[in-house]
């Protein structure tokens, strides 16, 4: 039955527990990755991030459905379960880890059940404040975990690493078993045990096929999807290039996680209340689309350590785009219309978690930015003799997914500068609030500027 009553605390510590562990494995995944697949290394990197990310835009809505039916205590330990099933692997059998790391995609929705529990307890008016604590936690975790296991992996050996963080992904699963209680209404669940889930419910795509029934929210909508299919190809492999071909150690990169981490924290609480304030909602996001510009050109340009330090500043004022643009479809869509156009740009960032991946990792093999041979000890200058050797090889363009980014971005700039500041979104959703009223919990969540899945947001508020 749990401990206490369900808290957003509860939904808290499992979120923590489970980044915290994979942020152990940064660095020893890095090198994993590179052993097992020492040719076409950033190709395959992104065909595993892409297959994971396409499964989990797939699955999100059919488990979004299925926990509003039998309950969200299952559905988080299913899908921590099978996020962290994949991390013992890494020393048993490194194809097995990357293989089975593709398929974990088809559960790797934790934040969306995660979202779905803290909607169940909280009130309309608690939830902004509620989400941002789930995702402060989630950054925290990262900003401190990889540099715990890079300075572990040096000491004392890699094996280690994936023990403890092992261990850390079995205390998240008992955890859940023993302490999270159900957050579902007891009163609510068995009469919706027999309620029928519809196609309409799992299809993924159902949030994307209103895209082209509003002029301002198809301009919106291709804002997103040009500027964050970039931002999610970086983060699939913008860690391995620090690695590998910036030269970076294990420790310089878990140092780089950090504080792009905490300066994103501070940009997306203090500036963008400042920004949203000074200069309006519309100006917030052109500002940070030039950000994203400006980082993206230097990555892709850049040569020197230095270079992606500066650029990673950058990068977390640029953080603030995703925010701004939610803060503008929640003003300005009618009261009805909030979960409709929510879930139409959580959809097209779930699609660019799929397509992102695999299309740095493809543009990286055209460009023949790739390691044929194992890393080096570090030269005197820092950087590893063959990262210097791959430097000097694309020394015009070392970065070239990264430039591409930055034309994406542009593309994007240009189309939000058509997005009116004050406008109100029509968006045609009888038949979607109808579904919704007769199939959908009534507690769903809806979360302006949070990473939610399809399908979960509260259309009836």
């Amino acid at each position: 039955q749990g401990i206490g009553s369900p808290s957003v605390y509860h939904a808290v510590i499992v979120i923590f527990l489970e980044f915290f562990a994979w942020g152990l494995l940064t660095a020893p995944t890095l090198v994993v990755l590179h052993e097992t697949f020492p040719k076409h290394t950033f190709l395959m990197n992104g065909l595993i991030q892409g297959v994971k990310g396409l499964l989990s835009f797939l699955s999100a809505p059919l488990i979004g459905a299925l926990s509003d039916v039998w309950g969200r205590k299952s559905f988080l330990l299913l899908t921590v379960f099978f996020t962290c099933a994949p991390i013992p692997l890494m020393k048993i059998s490194p194809w097995w880890y990357f293989a089975v790391i593709s398929v974990s995609g088809v559960f790797a929705v934790t934040f969306s059940v995660v979202f779905a529990y803290v909607a169940d307890i909280t009130q309309e008016h608690e939830r902004s404040m509620a989400y941002g604590l789930v995702s402060a936690t989630f950054a925290a975790s990262l900003v401190i975990s990889p540099a715990i296991g890079a300075y572990l992996g040096r000491a004392y050996g890699d094996s280690l690493v994936v023990v403890l963080a092992t261990a850390i992904a079995l205390l998240d699963i008992c955890f859940i078993l023993v302490a999270v209680p159900e957050s579902l209404p007891e009163k609510m669940r068995p009469a919706s045990w027999g309620a029928p889930i519809s196609w309409e419910q799992a299809d993924p795509f159902a949030s994307l096929k209103k895209v082209g029934q509003d002029s301002i929210v198809l301009l919106i909508c291709i804002t997103v999807f040009l500027s964050y299919l970039p931002e999610a190809g970086q983060y699939s492999s913008f860690f391995l290039y620090l690695r590998q071909i910036m030269g970076f150690s294990s420790e310089s990169v878990a140092a780089f996680i950090a504080v792009l981490g905490i300066l994103s924290i501070i940009a997306q609480t203090i500036v963008l209340s400042l920004l949203m304030r000074s200069i309006g909602n519309k100006n917030t996001i052109l500002l940070g689309l030039g950000f994203q510009i400006l980082q993206l050109a230097w990555y892709g340009f850049g040569s020197e350590p230095w270079m992606m330090w500066a650029a990673g500043a950058v990068a977390a004022m640029s953080s603030i785009t995703f925010p701004a643009v939610s803060a503008l479809v929640s003003r300005t869509a009618d009261a009805d219309q909030q979960g409709v156009v929510q879930g139409m740009i959580t959809g097209i960032r779930g699609l660019c978690n799929g397509l992102g991946p695999a299309l740095y990792g493809f543009i990286f093999y055209i460009f023949h930015v790739e390691l044929n041979e194992l890393p080096m000890p570090e030269s005197p200058s820092g950087g590893s003799v063959v990262a210097q050797y791959h430097l000097q090889q694309n020394s015009i363009i070392p970065g070239p997914p990264f430039l591409f980014g930055a034309c994406s971005v542009l593309l994007a700039l240009l189309v939000a500068l058509f997005i009116p500041e004050h406008t109100n979104l029509n968006v045609r959703s009888s038949n979607w609030k109808k579904h919704c009223g007769s199939h959908g919990h009534p507690h769903s969540p809806q979360a302006p500027g949070e990473a939610k899945e399809p399908l979960l947001q509260d259309t009836n508020v």
